[in-house]
C-alpha cells in the first residue's frame, strides 16, 4: 500500500478546519453511524417482549427485524446521490430527523403493523444520513487525519453491532418506566436531538453540486434490483423458501443486467451514471470494495449465528451472550485504531494477513464448539484473535478503497462502497444464517454446535477469498514503460 491510500488527491485538497471543529464533526457523523448500526441489532433481544405485548406472529416479527434493513439497503445509493446533488449537510440532517422521529414513533407504536411501517421509515432515514458520513470524512480529512477517522469509523461499525446486543439486553431487562421493548427505540430520541442541535453548526455547507444531474433511469432500475435481491434473502428462510422468492432472485439478476446496460449508455452520452466508470476504474477500488463485502458478510453472520447458538442451544441470557462478544469487538477496535503504527512498507501484507488470521480463528472456533461445550476461556481468546484479524484488515482496506478517489467523486465512491458493505450485512446473515439454521435443530445443543462448525468453515472460505481480493487491491501500481531516447 502506498501513501496514496490515505491522502487526498493533490488537485483536490481537503479543506483545513480547526481541530476542535473537525473533532465535533467526526463525533456527530460517527454518532449517527453508531445509531444506524446499533438499530440493526438492538431489536433482536426485544423480540420476545414484542411478541408478548403486541401479539405479533412469526411473519410480523420477521418484518419488524427486516423492514429496517430492507429500506436501508435499498435506498442507500439514492441517499448518496441526493447528498451529492443537494449537499451532504442537508441530506444528513434530513435523514437524522426522519430516523429520530421514526424511532419515537416505533417506541409509541400500538400495533405490529404500525411498528413495521415505522421501521421502514427508520431504515429510509438511515439510508439518507449514512452515505453522507463517509463522504464528509473524505472531504474533511486528509493524510493521517483521514486514516484516523476511517479507523474510528471501522470501530463504530464493529462496536455498534455488539453493543446493540448488550445494550438491548440491558434496556429490556431494566424495563425503565415499564417501557419493556419500547426502550430500544426511545433511546435514539435524546441522542438524535443532541446530534440535530450540533449538526447544522459543525457540518460544512456548500458541498452540493446543483448541475450534477440525478440519474433517474439508473435509480429506477437499481432500487427494484436491490429490493428483489434483499427481500427473499431476508424472508426466505422464515417462509421456507417459497417460489416467489426464487422468482424475485431471478428477476433481480435480469434487472441488474439491464441496469449495467443503461448505465453504460448514460455514461457514453455524457450523463451522470450512478457508478461512473472513472470512479470504478480507480486503482484498487473494486477489489477492495468486494473484499469489504465479504468481510462484512462473515462478520455480521458470525455475530448472528453465534448469538443464536449461545442463547438457544447453550441457554445463555441475551445479556450474557452479548457480553461474550466484548473481546471480539474490543480487539477489532484496538486493531482498527492502531494499524497506522505499523510501518507503511508492511501495510500491503498486513491486510491479507489479518484476513487469514480471521479465517484461521473461525476454523478454530468451529473446532472448539463442535462437541457442544460451553463458551469458555479458550473460545474468548479465539474471539479476541478473530477481532484482531478483522480489525487489521477492515480500516486499511477501506483506506485502499477510497483513498485513491478524487474528492470530487467522493459521494459516488462512498455510495458504492457503503452499499456493498450494507448489502454484505444482509447477504451474510441470509446465506450463512440460513446454512446454520437449516443444519441446527432448534434448542438441540449438539446439532447447533455441529451447525456452527460447518458455518464457520464456510465463512473461513469466504474470508480467504477476501484476502485474495485484498492482495489484488494493494498491489503497487505498475511502473510506467520506459520511453526510448530519440535517435
Amino acid at each position: 500500500m502506498t501513501s496514496s491510500t490515505t491522502t487526498a488527491s493533490p488537485s483536490q485538497p481537503a479543506p483545513v478546519r480547526p481541530a476542535t471543529r473537525t473533532g465535533l464533526l467526526l463525533a456527530v457523523v460517527l454518532g449517527a453511524q453508531f445509531m444506524a448500526v446499533l438499530d440493526a441489532s438492538i431489536v433482536n433481544v426485544a423480540i420476545p417482549s414484542m411478541h408478548a405485548d403486541l401479539g405479533a406472529d412469526g411473519a410480523g416479527l420477521q418484518l419488524i427485524l427486516a423492514g429496517y434493513v430492507i429500506a436501508y439497503a435499498v435506498l442507500l445509493v439514492t441517499g448518496a446521490r441526493l447528498g451529492d446533488r443537494l449537499g451532504q449537510r442537508t441530506m444528513f440532517v434530513t435523514g437524522l430527523t426522519a430516523f429520530s422521529a421514526a424511532s419515537l414513533a416505533c417506541g409509541l407504536a400500538w400495533s405490529t403493523e404500525v411498528l413495521i411501517a415505522f421501521r421502514f421509515v427508520q431504515g429510509a432515514g438511515a439510508a439518507m444520513m449514512v452515505p453522507q458520513v463517509m463522504t464528509l470524512i473524505q472531504v474533511t480529512f486528509a493524510g493521517e487525519a483521514r486514516g484516523r477517522a476511517l479507523s474510528l469509523y471501522a470501530a463504530v461499525i464493529s462496536g455498534g453491532a455488539v453493543v446493540g446486543q448488550v445494550f438491548g439486553g440491558l434496556i429490556v431487562s431494566s424495563d425503565v418506566g415499564g417501557t419493556q421493548w419500547r426502550g430500544v427505540f426511545l433511546v435514539n430520541v435524546p441522542i438524535g436531538l443532541l446530534l440535530l442541535a450540533l449538526a447544522p453548526r459543525v457540518l460544512p455547507g456548500g458541498s452540493a453540486r446543483p448541475g450534477h444531474r440525478l440519474d433517474l433511469r439508473g435509480l429506477a432500475l437499481l432500487t427494484p434490483t436491490v429490493l428483489l435481491l434483499v427481500v427473499p434473502l431476508v424472508l426466505g428462510h422464515e417462509e421456507d423458501w417459497p417460489l416467489w422468492g426464487w422468482v424475485m432472485l431471478a428477476a433481480s439478476a435480469v434487472l441488474l443486467a439491464a441496469f449495467v446496460a443503461v448505465e453504460r449508455r448514460v455514461e457514453a452520452s455524457g450523463g451522470a451514471a450512478l457508478f461512473p466508470g472513472r470512479v470504478l476504474r480507480a486503482r484498487g477500488l473494486v477489489p477492495a470494495a468486494a473484499g469489504q463485502f465479504l468481510v462484512m458478510s462473515t462478520f455480521s453472520a458470525s455475530l448472528f449465528t453465534m448469538a443464536i447458538h449461545l442463547q438457544s442451544a447453550l441457554g445463555y441470557t441475551a445479556l450474557h451472550a452479548g457480553l461474550l462478544f466484548i473481546p471480539m469487538a474490543g480487539c477489532f477496535a484496538v486493531a482498527s485504531m492502531t494499524w497506522r503504527r505499523v510501518p507503511m512498507r508492511h501495510h500491503a501484507r498486513m491486510i491479507p494477513a489479518g484476513l487469514v488470521l480471521a479465517a484461521a480463528s473461525l476454523v478454530a472456533m468451529g473446532v472448539l464448539l463442535r462437541d457442544g461445550r460451553g463458551f469458555g476461556v479458550a473460545a474468548l481468546v479465539v474471539f479476541g484473535v478473530m477481532g484482531l484479524g478483522f480489525g487489521a484488515a477492515f480500516s486499511p482496506l477501506m483506506a485502499v478503497a477510497l483513498g485513491r478517489v478524487p474528492l470530487v467523486e467522493a459521494a459516488d465512491a462512498s455510495g458504492f462502497v457503503t452499499t456493498l458493505v450494507q448489502l454484505g450485512n444482509v447477504v451474510g446473515v441470509a446465506t450463512f444464517g440460513t446454512l446454520y439454521l437449516t443444519r441446527a435443530d432448534d434448542g438441540v445443543r449438539h446439532a447447533s454446535a455441529e451447525a456452527i462448525e460447518v458455518t464457520d468453515l464456510a465463512q473461513a472460505g469466504a474470508i480467504v477469498v477476501a484476502a485474495c481480493l485484498a492482495w489484488l487491491a494493494t498491489r503497487p501500481a505498475p511502473a510506467p514503460a520506459a520511453v526510448p531516447d530519440p535517435v
